[in-house]
Protein backbone atom coordinates (compact mmCIF):
# COMPACT_ATOMS: atom_id res chain seq x y z
CA UNK A 1 0.00 0.00 0.00
CA UNK A 2 1.28 3.35 -0.33
CA UNK A 3 -0.15 6.04 1.90
CA UNK A 4 -0.63 9.27 0.31
CA UNK A 5 -0.79 12.15 2.79
CA UNK A 6 -4.40 13.01 1.79
CA UNK A 7 -5.22 9.89 2.83
CA UNK A 8 -3.33 10.52 6.27
CA UNK A 9 -5.27 13.64 6.74
CA UNK A 10 -8.54 11.64 6.01
CA UNK A 11 -8.38 8.80 8.36
CA UNK A 12 -7.20 10.79 11.41
CA UNK A 13 -10.33 12.57 10.29
CA UNK A 14 -12.63 10.25 10.45
CA UNK A 15 -10.80 8.69 13.80
CA UNK A 16 -11.12 12.22 15.15
CA UNK A 17 -7.09 11.50 15.90
CA UNK A 18 -4.81 14.16 16.02
CA UNK A 19 -1.16 14.07 14.71
CA UNK A 20 0.22 12.55 18.67
CA UNK A 21 -2.58 10.42 18.35
CA UNK A 22 -1.62 8.72 15.24
CA UNK A 23 1.81 8.75 16.00
CA UNK A 24 1.26 7.11 19.55
CA UNK A 25 -0.81 4.42 18.07
CA UNK A 26 1.40 3.57 15.34
CA UNK A 27 4.58 3.87 17.16
CA UNK A 28 6.53 6.57 15.31
CA UNK A 29 7.07 10.36 15.92
CA UNK A 30 5.11 13.06 15.85
CA UNK A 31 7.49 14.81 13.41
CA UNK A 32 6.66 12.15 11.07
CA UNK A 33 3.46 12.20 10.79
CA UNK A 34 3.38 16.03 10.23
CA UNK A 35 5.82 16.10 8.04
CA UNK A 36 4.29 13.21 6.12
CA UNK A 37 1.33 15.30 5.84
CA UNK A 38 2.88 18.46 4.84
CA UNK A 39 4.62 16.34 1.76
CA UNK A 40 8.08 17.32 3.60
CA UNK A 41 9.29 13.82 3.26
CA UNK A 42 7.98 10.36 2.30
CA UNK A 43 7.61 7.74 4.64
CA UNK A 44 10.09 4.28 4.91
CA UNK A 45 8.33 1.26 4.46
CA UNK A 46 8.41 0.44 8.46
CA UNK A 47 6.76 4.02 9.02
CA UNK A 48 4.21 3.18 6.48
CA UNK A 49 3.42 -0.31 7.66
CA UNK A 50 2.73 0.94 11.47
CA UNK A 51 0.78 3.87 10.16
CA UNK A 52 -1.24 1.75 7.93
CA UNK A 53 -1.96 -1.05 10.97
CA UNK A 54 -2.76 1.78 13.49
CA UNK A 55 -5.29 2.87 10.99
CA UNK A 56 -6.72 -0.59 10.30
CA UNK A 57 -6.57 -1.58 14.13
CA UNK A 58 -9.22 1.22 14.80
CA UNK A 59 -11.58 0.68 11.91
CA UNK A 60 -10.32 2.56 8.83
CA UNK A 61 -10.03 0.90 5.33
CA UNK A 62 -7.41 2.20 3.31
CA UNK A 63 -8.95 2.42 -0.46
CA UNK A 64 -5.81 2.27 -3.13
CA UNK A 65 -5.84 3.99 -6.31
CA UNK A 66 -7.03 2.17 -9.17
CA UNK A 67 -4.39 3.43 -11.93
CA UNK A 68 -4.04 6.04 -14.25
CA UNK A 69 -7.17 6.13 -17.41
CA UNK A 70 -9.43 3.88 -15.02
CA UNK A 71 -12.72 5.38 -13.93
CA UNK A 72 -12.46 4.78 -9.93
CA UNK A 73 -12.33 8.03 -8.12
CA UNK A 74 -8.60 7.28 -6.80
CA UNK A 75 -7.60 6.36 -3.37
CA UNK A 76 -9.67 6.98 -0.11
CA UNK A 77 -10.89 5.91 3.34
CA UNK A 78 -13.44 4.94 4.66
CA UNK A 79 -15.03 3.18 7.99
CA UNK A 80 -14.65 -0.79 7.85
CA UNK A 81 -18.37 -1.40 8.27
CA UNK A 82 -19.45 -3.23 11.55
CA UNK A 83 -19.66 -7.04 11.93
CA UNK A 84 -23.07 -8.28 10.99
CA UNK A 85 -25.05 -10.04 14.13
Amino acid sequence: MNLTPEQCRAARGLLDWTQEQLAEAAGVSRSTVRDFEKERHHLNRSSEQLIVEAFEGAGVVLIAAAGEGAEDPGAGVRLASAAPR
